[in-house]
C-alpha cells in the first residue's frame, strides 16, 4: 500500500513505527498552529503563518523525501555518501557567501535564494551520518579500533564540519551531530578510551568557548542562577518556567496560553515545548516523552534485527539524533541544562528540519522492511 509500494525482496515494514511518527509529526502540526498564532499575527498579520509555512515547506517536501527514500533500498546510499557528504560540507562554505547567506539570531547559518530558505546543518546531520555509517562498516571493527586507521580519520573529518559550525557560530546543531557521531563511533567497536578522549577534549573546547564569550557565560550563570536577571539574560528561562508551571496537569486548554503573547521568546521555535505544556498540561508531557521513549526502543530493535552491520548503525544514528535533540530541548526548558537554541524535534517549527527529518525517517522504515525477522 502507499506510501510503501509493492517489493517482493522486502516484508512489511514496522507499521507501529510509522503510525507512531505519524502521530508525532501531526501532533506537531497541531501544536504549533496553537503555538504560532499571536507571533504569525503581530509579526506578518496572518495567525496561520506559521502553520502555513510548515505544511508547505516541511511537510510537503518531507512526504516526497519520505515516500522516494522508503522505497528505496538503503543500501543503495554507500555508493553516493562520499558526494552528498562534500555537497553538504560545500553548503556549510556556501552560507558565508554575501547575498546567498542569511542570518538567524546570532548564527550565519541559512541559505537563501529566490526567497527560499534552508538550513544545511539539518542535510549535514543525514550526509554524516550515511557517510560515517559506510565508513565504519568497511572499516571493520579492528580497523574502528585502530588508532590511526580509525580514531584519528574520524576525528579529522569530524573536526572539518565542527569547524564550519562554529564560525557560523551554530552550536545546537554541531552538538547534535558530534553526539550523532559519537554514538555510531561507539556502536561500531571503537574503544572506550578513544571515546572517553572525545569527551574530555570535547569539554575543554565548550569550557573555552563558553569562557571566552561573555555571552555564553551568561547564559550558563543564568543557568546556575535563573532568578538573578529575570528581566535580561534570565528572562527567556524564567518565561518558559512560568509557561510550564502555569499549566499544571490538565493544561489551560488548546490555544489559550498567555505567554506566546510576545511574552516567551522563540515559541515556535525551541521554546515549544513550554507552549505545550502551559496549554495541555503535565499529562500531554508526559504521553509525548512516552511517544518518544517508544520510538527509541522500537527502533532498536530494528537496529538488532538489521541486515548489515551498515543498517544497524544508521539506525542507531537516527534515533540517537532524534533522542539527543528531543532531550536538549526539553531539558533546557525545564532548566536541566543551559538554554541552547536547539528545536524539538517534529515539534518545532523549521520547514527543512521537519523535510528532512521526514526523509531520515523514511530511511529508518526502509531498512526494517529488510530486518531478518519482522519487528511486531
Amino acid at each position: 500500500m502507499f506510501p510503501f509500494l509493492k517489493n517482493d525482496r522486502y516484508h512489511a515494514p514496522d507499521l507501529i513505527l510509522f503510525f507512531c511518527f505519524t502521530i508525532l509529526i501531526i501532533f506537531g502540526l497541531f501544536v504549533l498552529s496553537s503555538a504560532g498564532a499571536a507571533t504569525g499575527f503581530q509579526n506578518f498579520g496572518d495567525s496561520y503563518y506559521f502553520i502555513k509555512h510548515q505544511l508547505l515547506n516541511g511537510l510537503l517536501p518531507g512526504l516526497i523525501l519520505f515516500c522516494f527514500l522508503v522505497n528505496i533500498n538503503y543500501q543503495v546510499w554507500k555508493k553516493f555518501t562520499l558526494p552528498l557528504l562534500l555537497i553538504s560540507i560545500a553548503s556549510l562554505v556556501i552560507v558565508f557567501i554575501p547575498g546567498i547567506g542569511s542570518t538567524y539570531g546570532t548564527a550565519h547559518s541559512w541559505i537563501n535564494i529566490f526567497g527560499f530558505s534552508f538550513q544545511p546543518a539539518e542535510l549535514v546531520k543525514l550526509t554524516f551520518l550515511l557517510y560515517l555509517a559506510t565508513w565504519l562498516e568497511k572499516r571493520g571493527v579492528q580497523g574502528v579500533k585502530d588508532l590511526y586507521f580509525g580514531f584519528l580519520p574520524f576525528l579529522f573529518v569530524l573536526g572539518i564540519i565542527s569547524i564550519l559550525m562554529l564560525l557560523q557560530p551554530d552550536m545546537g546543531s554541531l552538538s547534535i551531530i558530534i553526539f550523532l557521531a559519537m554514538a555510531v563511533f561507539f556502536a561500531s567497536g571503537a574503544k572506550f578510551k578513544h571515546v572517553a578522549m572525545i569527551v574530555v577534549g570535547g569539554g575543554i573546547s565548550i569550557y573555552f568557548l563558553i569562557t571566552q564569550s561573555a555571552y555564553k557565560l551568561a547564559r550558563l550563570t543564568t543557568f546556575l542562577h535563573p532568578e538573578l536577571d529575570p528581566q535580561g539574560i534570565g528572562y527567556h528561562i524564567n518565561q518558559a518556567f512560568l509557561a510550564i508551571g502555569s499549566g499544571g496537569f490538565w493544561g489551560r486548554g488548546f490555544g489559550l496560553s498567555r505567554q506566546k503573547f510576545q511574552y516567551l521568546p522563540e515559541a515556535t521555535g525551541d521554546s515549544i515545548f513550554a507552549i505545550l505544556a502551559e496549554e495541555l498540561g503535565f499529562i500531554v508531557c508526559v504521553l509525548t516523552i512516552a511517544l518518544l521513549i517508544f520510538i527509541v526502543w522500537r527502533s532498536l530493535k530494528i537496529a538488532k534485527n538489521s541486515p548489515d552491520q551498515f543498517g544497524r548503525l544508521v539506525v542507531i544514528g537516527i534515533i540517537s539524533w532524534f533522542t539527543f535533540q528531543a532531550f536538549f530541548n526539553i531539558a533546557s526548558m525545564v532548566g536541566l541544562l543551559p538554554m541552547t537554541g536547539i528545536p524539538l524535534p517534529f515539534i518545532s517549527y523549521g520547514g527543512s528540519a521537519l523535510a528532512i527529518s521526514m526523509g531520515a525517517v523514511g530511511i529508518l522504515l526502509n531498512i526494517s522492511r529488510q530486518t531478518k525477522k519482522t519487528s511486531s
